[in-house]
């Protein structure tokens, strides 16, 4: 534990906070940790002093005036998790995507999703009940990845059947269906290749049964395999 007597404390030391909770500070010696309510460390080279946070775990977990606070990070936290087990059944395509702050973007589009459900309280609403409205499907559908073209008004999946548009020139179809776990935050998924010969409309395999929930992504290539379209559809 450091110690100081007033003497010797007061004349080494000059800093001052102003509006701010850190400040450089000048003195003859250097000094690492805290010191009553203030921290010292150094910081790229500087000396640097904080005041110490007021912050107190426990009560963020018990007090009320952190409830929207807890509500907020709980939420938050669910988005990310459900974003994350998604992306991870899409990895080759984010990879074709190239954008760097796909993570983000998608994290952003899943608690907009969220945002949808109407059904649960404050703190305890899921992406899972957003998708189940129209409004966060058309959300889903409209997530652009990285530069490459959207499916999102141009294709359709209905009865195990894709349904494309007239206008999208393809060779073959990636058919990706993804069966979403929310409570266990896991998934599984299949992917199919279909080429399309010149179809519309091309049907393909029942993956899983008719209560688990599911999206479905797809992506157009050329036949040099070059992408043309992605997105969920």
């Amino acid at each position: 534990m450091l110690k100081f007597k007033s003497p010797l404390f007061i004349p080494i030391f000059g800093f001052n906070f102003g509006n701010s909770n850190m400040a450089t500070y000048e003195s003859l010696i250097k000094i690492k940790g805290a010191v009553g309510d203030l921290v010292f460390y150094n910081l790229n080279g500087k000396n640097v002093v904080r005041k110490k946070s007021g912050f107190n775990k426990t009560a963020f977990k018990k007090s009320p005036s952190y409830e929207k606070v807890r509500q907020n990070s709980s939420e938050f936290g669910h988005c990310s998790k459900v974003g994350k087990i998604i992306r991870a059944s899409l990895t080759d395509y984010i990879k074709e995507a190239g954008d760097p702050l796909l993570y983000q973007k998608f994290a952003k589009r899943m608690t907009e999703i969220k945002d949808l459900d109407t059904v649960s309280e404050r703190g305890k609403r899921t992406v899972k009940e957003g998708l189940k409205t129209e409004e966060g499907k058309a959300l889903l559908r409209g997530f652009l990845l990285g530069n490459t073209k959207n499916l999102s008004s141009k294709a359709e999946i209905r009865d195990q059947t894709l349904f494309l548009d007239e206008s999208l020139p393809s060779y073959r179809a990636d058919i990706i269906t993804i069966r979403l776990d929310f409570e266990h935050y896991t998934v599984e998924y299949a992917e199919e290749h279909m080429i399309l010969e010149n179809k519309k409309k091309i049907s393909f395999k029942k993956q899983f049964a008719e209560d688990d929930f599911l999206i479905y992504f797809v992506a157009l290539k050329k036949e040099s395999h070059t992408i043309t379209h992605m997105g969920f559809v």
